[in-house]
């Protein structure tokens, strides 16, 4: 299970362990906080295609789909 700090969320690096549509690599592109600090919303920039994709940011904690870092 990876740590993830909602803070520093935003710029972080991730490599999807199955990649899809050749994209391997991603930024934390945005992130809204609610008025009490948790995450509202994430949003996930492929590297090298620019595609953008809404996920749940929790999704980042499991070791069987992402890994922390380009890897």
């Amino acid at each position: 299970m990876n740590k993830i700090n909602p803070a520093k969320l935003l710029n972080s690096k991730w490599t999807a362990s199955k990649p899809m549509h050749r994209e391997k690599h991603f930024l934390v592109s945005e992130i809204e906080f609610e008025e009490d600090g948790s995450v509202l919303s994430c949003q996930l920039e492929a590297v090298m295609t620019k595609n953008a994709y809404l996920i749940d940011w929790t999704e980042l904690k499991n070791n069987n789909k992402w890994v922390q870092g380009w890897k």
